[in-house]
């Protein structure tokens, strides 16, 4: 349930329950005056279509900000709820009362201790091109028993002009409880953000934060390639999973639409389908080659591979290793490197990977040598990664060795096979020779936790703060509108987050503060901050006319991520047994939530 508590001037006022927060409690009230009405906008099809600006009256400081990335991010992907509670609202007349929630989650995923923040940028693409069309509207109206004309003509005028959105910047590590997003506006508009809000940010957030997981395991020299599109949910899944995938650490996608939407690499070669398609050598119709300064062509690349080969079986240092390869597999290695000569990485998994696969690798990866091209590894999807990567990196160095091919030895080793955190961190324990990961179905489905768990908690309404009580103390809300400071320590570490009532002082740098646990009496600590950061920032503003944060590139919210992490202490970050990062309230907010829970619990009764 959600009660009202009472705040005074210098701390608690216990004697009422009714009051004027922006008369009696300065420390926790807020700050903002009811906005303007409201504006109507055009259809949003319209003002995509004419690229208006958002904001005020179609001004606002920066650029234009696009819709979604996702058409189907509209105001229609809603619970129905909200839209029932808009309407009950409405007939109420409070559908303009200002409030204020909190979107937050209670628990770090995976086992872990700590989370990576994503999907603001969609939320606020989502924010500045909200407004409902007409033919929304009228499905509205006919999903909700007894709608009354004028509430249609009230969601007509709606769009997010009243709003304000803070938040931390995404990318950022989070911690459970630390609002990731405080919204403030008329509660009617309000409520209809919030299913579109949680829903571009839950999934994003897990994904990121199994991203950053694989990177930890795999280390930073690594390369880390996303291959999850045929496996995820639908093409939503697949597209949401490399962007924020790259964000959490990944280098590269093999999703090509990902790439051209975001900017993020490519990497791909081929599938057993195309090295099963051949037969012969004889199937090589154009066999020519040039070479790579252009100045001589190879008549016959299919003959200079099969040379290569011979030298390879003839070999006193891989004599016995293999006999004779499979043909139709060396014809559609041949066949790739024709086509991609500069970049040629092949499969070496469909028969027999150190009998065929890689003796067949090796001749083309030496004739290609020969014309100036260098090859730039292989792929191993199946057996013993560890095993079949240690013994690859001795076939090509003694090949650099033997056959005198500088940096042959130092060729990429890429493994795939349904891997995941687990496995790679096992095969770091075994030792293996690879050097870069391709990751599908369980980085992208987050197969080890379905969901993050992302609340969206009413906090404070018309200056008059709120609290949901429950009997999982998990469960209880923090009241009241918030500033939420992470604190540094000596060595540079964040040492814990404090969450304070608004309008109380900001820690100091180099100023003794006593941090609290929220629900947890005995769980307290005095920190000294050496370096003090505010978290949320406005990213939204409304009407007004203050700048407000600009949206990032993603490589820059990238760089975000991957500094943030490696900032972070290293007990935090481990696998098994990680320390829980410490989020606090002051003294002042502890006693408030205390005030407020115990004075508005009810009273059991024993007979």
């Amino acid at each position: 349930m959600y009660i009202r508590g009472s705040r005074g001037i210098h701390g608690i006022v216990f004697e009422t329950k009714e009051f004027n927060t922006e008369e009696t409690c300065p420390l926790f009230s807020s700050t903002h005056a009811q906005s303007p009405k409201s504006r109507r906008k055009k259809k949003r099809e319209q003002g995509l279509m004419e690229g208006k600006e958002n904001g005020p009256d179609g001004k606002k400081p920066g650029r234009v900000i696009d819709g979604p990335t996702n058409p189907m991010v509209t105001p229609l992907l809603n619970d129905l709820y909200q839209f029932t509670m808009a309407y009950a609202y409405w007939k109420a007349g409070k559908q303009s009362e200002r409030s204020v929630f909190d979107l937050y989650f209670r628990k770090n995923p995976f086992g872990g201790e700590y989370t990576i923040f994503a999907g603001l940028e969609e939320c606020i693409k989502f924010l500045a091109n909200f407004n409902l069309t007409d033919e929304e509207i009228d499905f509205v109206r006919d999903s909700l028993p007894g709608c009354e004309e004028a509430f249609c003509d009230y969601l007509r005028g709606l769009d997010c002009s009243d709003v304000e959105v803070y938040a931390i910047p995404e990318g950022s590590v989070v911690f459970p409880k630390v609002p990731l997003l405080r919204i403030e506006g008329p509660v009617a508009v309000v409520q209809l953000l919030e299913t579109p809000f949680l829903n571009l940010i839950n999934y994003a957030s897990l994904v990121a934060t199994n991203a950053a997981r694989h990177r930890f395991v795999a280390g930073k020299s690594k390369l880390l390639l996303e291959f999850g599109a045929r496996r995820a949910q639908g093409p939503d899944g697949a597209i949401s999973a490399s962007k924020y995938c790259y964000l959490g650490g990944f280098d590269a996608t093999s999703n090509v639409a990902a790439g051209k939407l975001f900017g993020i690499p490519l990497r791909g070669t081929h599938s057993h389908a195309f090295v099963s398609s051949f037969m012969s050598l004889d199937e090589i119709v154009d066999k020519a080659l040039r070479s790579s300064d252009g100045k001589s062509t190879c008549e016959d690349f299919v003959s200079l591979v099969q040379t290569c080969l011979t030298k390879i079986q003839n070999s006193s240092s891989l004599h016995g290793v293999f006999s004779e390869t499979n043909q139709s597999e060396l014809a559609a290695f041949t066949s790739y490197a024709l086509a991609f000569p500069s970049s040629f990485l092949a499969l070496v998994d469909t028969y027999d990977v150190m009998k065929s696969g890689i003796p067949n690798f090796c001749a083309v990866a030496l004739a290609l040598n020969e014309l100036g091209y260098k090859a730039v590894g292989i792929r191993l999807d199946s057996g013993d990664l560890a095993y079949q990567s240690t013994e690859a990196r001795k076939f090509f160095c003694a090949i650099e060795r033997e056959l005198n091919v500088p940096d042959f030895g130092k060729m990429i080793i890429t493994a795939s096979n349904d891997l995941n955190e687990e496995t790679v961190d096992a095969l770091n324990k075994q030792g293996h020779e690879v050097d870069a990961f391709g990751i599908g179905t369980n980085l992208v489905t987050c197969y080890a936790q379905a969901a993050l768990g992302c609340v969206f908690k009413l906090v404070e309404i018309n200056n008059q703060p709120r609290i949901k009580l429950s009997e999982d103390v998990t469960k209880v809300s923090i009241p009241c509108k918030k500033r939420t400071y992470r604190l540094f320590g000596k060595e540079g570490y964040p040492l814990v987050d404090i969450m304070t009532g608004e309008n109380e002082p900001p820690p100091k740098v180099g100023e003794r503060l006593l941090c609290r646990h929220p629900f947890n009496e005995s769980k307290r600590a005095y920190v000294v901050p050496q370096r003090v950061e505010e978290l949320l920032k406005c990213y939204w503003r409304g009407n007004a006319d203050e700048a407000r944060e600009e949206l990032e590139p993603l490589k820059e919210i990238r760089n975000r991520c991957i500094k943030q992490l490696e900032n972070m202490r290293p007990d935090h970050m481990r696998r098994l047994n990680p320390t829980p990062y410490k989020v606090s309230v002051s003294a002042k907010l502890y006693d408030f939530i205390h005030f407020l829970w115990l004075n508005e619990a009810p009273v059991g009764e024993l007979h």
